[in-house]
């Protein structure tokens, strides 16, 4: 059985309209998930919980797509 494992984490942005990470050592990992359902629920939780904050934003990895050799990837950010 293939596992779908989906990380949750999320942090206070420079700007809300893009996705760079104030501080990436305050980063807050929510949690390994091991269905997207799982995850989404996660992430609705702490967006929700921190709805007051317009600079912090929570993102859903999708981490079995990185383990997946055979399958190609899909373009990243190039690192600075």
């Amino acid at each position: 059985m293939t596992q779908r494992l989906h990380l949750v984490f999320g942090g206070e942005l420079v700007n809300p309209s893009q996705n760079t990470f104030k501080n990436v050592d305050d980063i807050h990992i929510v949690g390994i998930f091991p269905s997207y359902e799982k995850a989404f629920n996660a992430w609705k939780s702490e967006a929700q919980r921190t709805v007051d904050n317009a600079h912090m934003r929570y993102f859903i990895a999708h981490l079995h797509r990185l383990r997946d050799e055979e399958t190609a990837a899909s373009p990243t950010e190039e690192l600075g």
